[in-house]
């Protein structure tokens, strides 16, 4: 006698589980060990999930997804689905898992190790004000809509400005001693600002408590193992950051952002002599607030000068990667939260800022497995 092609199994139910991924953590919930018991009967399916912390800011996204995913199964009428909270010991078996199998409490990054697939870029300028935020969350979004895995450290941690030009809030997820990052528009973000109870207070730190928050950040946020592109937003200056980058991740890559103006390019200059000292190989240059044009069948206006990026590029032997005008939609998008690849794609900054990561990734690609 055949079986009943409607009667549910449990099998069936698990491997529907397996296309349902924890959103913070992007791996499948079976593959994570959260799914602890499966019912079935009569059509109706129940399933037990544990989750990380009770307090998991997207528990009922996740609750939406098995719900979603069990519903496809042919049988299934009725869905339940219960959560509960791992134990201590389950957390740190899953922080060992998700860290290939270290059970310790610290870690190095899997960014230092020469095998590693993750492009570290490094965006620097030397001088303050001359775009260089704005460039970094631009050329992130821009990576994304190419089909890369991009992630987002803010190292100016005086100077924090990518969760405004991003538009993400909130507090990272704990999970013991591992932060998961936030995310937004696909990219991993973290910043000092996320830890502050508001983005208008002051850190007011010596070197060594900047040290120890970048190291946090590259060595105890897990960045998932599915990362093509880890861009690092630098401060001003040539001083403590810029080592413990060289000194932490030696396999890191430099991109140089100036303005046309000599006094910039001077000081731009500065940054790729520090990059050369502690080992960082600079990459290419990006010239923003090239010019101003008023309309296409205007001529470019150049407030800042002329050729300063293309003078730098030569002077590093180094390509120009790109010349990025001076737009309104790009203060505006970095003031609203929408970079302006997203929020006026069609406008010359935006098709600037894609132009120049396609550049970039022909520079730096991705490693075929």
């Amino acid at each position: 006698m055949s079986a009943d092609p409607h009667v549910v199994t449990r099998e069936q139910v698990l491997d529907a589980l397996r296309s349902v991924e924890d959103p913070e953590l992007h791996k499948s919930i079976v593959d994570l060990d959260m799914v602890r018991d499966i019912q079935v009967g009569d059509g109706r399916v129940s399933v037990n999930a544990l989750l990380t912390i009770s307090a998991c800011p997207l528990r009922e996204t996740i609750v939406n997804s098995i719900r979603e995913r069990v519903r496809t199964i042919p049988g299934v009428r009725e869905v339940d689905v219960t959560l509960g909270e791992m134990a201590p010991n389950e957390r740190q078996a899953l922080i060992a898992k998700l860290r290939g199998g270290e059970v310790s409490t610290t870690r190095r990054s899997s960014f230092i190790t020469p095998e590693s697939p993750v492009r570290v870029l490094t965006i620097a300028s030397g001088k303050g004000g001359v775009g260089k935020s704005t460039v970094t969350v631009n050329l992130a979004v821009a990576l994304r809509q190419l089909g890369h895995r991009v992630g987002i450290i803010d190292a100016d941690v005086y100077g924090f400005s990518i969760p405004r030009m991003l538009g993400v809030r909130g507090r990272p997820t704990m999970i013991d001693q591992m932060v998961v990052p936030l995310e937004k528009d696909g990219i991993r973000v973290m910043s000092i600002g996320f830890m502050l109870p508001d983005e208008t207070d002051a850190v007011v730190w010596r070197g060594p408590m900047l040290h120890k928050a970048l190291t946090t950040f590259i060595n105890e946020v897990h960045w998932g193992d599915d990362m093509d592109y880890l861009l690092l937003d630098l401060p001003p200056g040539t001083g403590d950051v810029s080592i413990t980058i060289a000194q932490t991740l030696p396999q890191t890559h430099m991109v140089i952002v100036t303005t046309p103006q000599a006094a910039a390019v001077s000081v731009a200059q500065r940054a790729a002599r520090m990059a050369e000292k502690v080992n960082i190989e600079v990459l290419g240059i990006i010239e923003n607030m090239s010019y101003y044009q008023a309309a296409p069948d205007q001529p470019p206006v150049y407030i800042f000068g002329r050729g300063g990026g293309q003078r730098l590029a030569e002077a590093q032997s180094v390509p120009l990667l790109g010349e990025i005008p001076l737009d309104p939609a790009v203060r505006e998008g970095g003031d609203n939260g929408v970079p302006v690849i997203l929020s006026a794609p069609e406008s010359p900054a935006a098709k600037a800022f894609r132009a120049t990561a396609e550049r970039l990734v022909r520079r730096l690609p991705i490693p075929v497995a």
